[in-house]
């Protein structure tokens, strides 16, 4: 168990979050939210002992093994995948280390063989004997082949790492499972994995995430940051937002009466409990949502950007045919005879078990690099607006203000500073804020760039690549419902499964090997499909 007792912390003489009193229970999963700099990722490094409140103490139970998800990708280059994984439980990983020195010496004293024989019976009792088969079974359950188990993390590519570093956080079954971001850089298949995995878990679970899907599948509880204080509410992230919003309306509406309110509050309730009573994950938390009251429920202080998209001219008759595209790099080859034909209107999401394959696909679409073989042929009336992955070209070195940045993408008449001041300002710079050089933007600021720069374009194509990447809670939904709205055509990657389920109705999987060409097909639909969950029992075990 974690207990917060009175917490507060302060940087620079400014409060970021006071008087925060928690208790984390086993059996429990819970979903930190809040809006990008709310201290959310800080939250967790205080759990983790990495920072000290300002006040307040952070309590948990003495022997109780914590376990959290480490987001330096290269720190393990000089260890093998299976050391790496073993060292998620550090006190085993140093019995192993320290014992098999011993055996090592060439002059074995009695001493020696006294100790280790104490290390032989911690080790026995942490039940190391089975350490490495745990490990690889961990391993190959997130999709690393076995004869990698054995290979150095330097010789394994991003997207490997990634789900290395996972096994680390999940091996030995921790009391106190820390997650970061989880799903960042993990393909379909392992997210629903770990779906299964955390809903399963008897321990504490704490996350930090964007994916609205993946805190809805398995969290118990929420926890949100917002006006300086960490409340917790039970429920998972759709409970929130809903109950959140409800409490904002019922603010709205000062002249209503208390019984009215109390009425529309216990509807609200009975309709959620009766929808998550289905799942396992909320089951036992049915009762409690029936005991929250009106006070409970408190509206966010969370703003949305105004994000629309329009189009100059819809698109005629034809709109894409991509022929025999194959591309290989570095000696590997990525794309191999890739063909397909999108329609005018479809909302194509391109999904991979390689990030490198979408992005090297949609490269080719957007003409920012050259296939191998193969052609890429356009309609005649597309005009195409690119979001790239890495978009740091555009904002490097460019010492520029927003506003000044965004103006070469205006209209004439639409391109004075009053206009784009007003446009800005929906996009949540206000202020001063347009005043910002582009090249110190945060993450999120960027892609709220980029994607007014494509509003103002117009064009009737938008090809993006994971543009929910950087983004906060807020912005992703607000994305998410204007590409819902986009009367054009639309090309997207992403990881987010209910930004990729309410938008795509034309589903591609890539591989080295060609395509799976769905169309009409939901996201759900497609994950469903029988040769789809093969191929995902056939990698996993399942």
């Amino acid at each position: 168990m974690i207990t917060v007792t009175d917490m507060s912390l302060q940087f620079s003489g400014k409060k970021l979050y006071e008087d925060v009193n928690l208790k984390f229970t086993p059996g429990n999963c819970y979903g930190i939210i809040g809006a990008n700099g709310a201290g959310k990722s800080t939250f967790l490094k205080l759990l983790q002992g990495q920072l000290q409140p300002t006040t307040g103490t952070i309590s948990v139970d003495k022997n109780e093994r914590m376990s959290s998800l480490s987001q330096d990708h290269y720190g393990f280059e000089d260890q093998t995948v299976m050391q790496t994984v073993i060292q998620g439980n550090q006190k085993l990983f140093d019995i192993m280390t320290e014992k098999d020195a011993l055996y090592a010496k060439e002059d074995f004293s009695e001493a020696d063989g006294l100790k280790a024989a104490d290390l032989e019976a911690e080790f026995a009792e942490m039940d190391g004997w089975n350490a490495e088969a745990d490990a690889s079974s961990l391993l190959q359950s997130v999709g690393i082949a076995e004869d990698l188990h054995n290979e150095m993390m330097s010789e394994l590519n991003e997207g490997q790492k990634v789900k290395v570093l996972l096994a680390r956080a999940l091996f030995g079954e921790p009391d106190i499972l820390l997650l970061d971001e989880p799903t960042n850089g993990l393909d379909v298949y392992t997210i629903q994995w770990l779906e299964d995995f955390l809903a399963d878990y008897p321990k504490i679970t704490i996350i930090v995430s964007h994916d609205r899907h993946f805190l809805n599948a398995v969290c118990t509880m929420m926890c949100d940051v917002d006006f300086g204080k960490i409340q917790m509410y039970v429920g998972n992230y759709d409970f929130w937002l809903q109950s959140s919003q409800l409490a904002a309306k019922l603010k709205a509406d000062a002249n209503a009466k208390k019984a009215d309110q109390i009425k529309e509050l216990q509807e609200f309730i009975a309709r959620f409990s009766a929808n998550a009573s289905k799942s396992k994950q909320a089951t036992s938390r049915k009762k409690q949502l029936d005991k929250i009251s009106l006070d409970d429920i408190k509206p966010s202080s969370r703003k949305y950007p105004f994000i629309k998209f329009e189009q100059n001219r819809p698109v005629g008759n034809d709109l894409l045919r991509v022929d025999n595209i194959s591309k290989t790099i570095d000696g590997v080859k990525i794309l191999d005879n890739v063909t397909f034909t999108l329609r005018p209107g479809d909302k194509t999401a391109l999904v991979s078990r390689s990030d490198l394959a979408t992005t090297v696909l949609m490269q080719i679409i957007a003409g920012t690099m050259e296939p191998d073989t193969g052609t890429v042929t356009w309609g005649q009336t597309t005009s195409q607006g690119y979001l790239p992955r890495d978009f740091t070209s555009e904002f490097d070195g460019n010492d520029v203000r927003i506003l000044d940045w965004l103006r070469q993408f205006a209209e004439k008449g639409n391109d004075d500073d009053a206009f784009l001041r007003g446009f800005l300002g929906r996009m949540l710079f206000s202020g001063d804020d347009v005043n910002k050089h582009v090249d110190v933007l945060s993450g999120g600021e960027k892609v709220r760039v980029m994607l007014s720069k494509l509003m103002l374009q117009k064009n009737n194509v938008l090809l993006l690549d994971d543009p929910t990447n950087h983004l906060d809670l807020e912005s992703i939904t607000a994305l998410n419902e204007a590409l819902v709205g986009f009367p054009g055509s639309l090309i997207f990657t992403s990881h987010d499964h209910e930004f990729i389920q309410t938008i795509a109705d034309h589903i591609i999987e890539v591989s080295a090997n060609g395509i799976i060409d769905r169309r009409e097909t939901t996201y759900d639909e497609f994950i469903a499909h029988p040769e789809v969950k093969k191929q995902l029992e056939g990698l996993y075990g399942e």
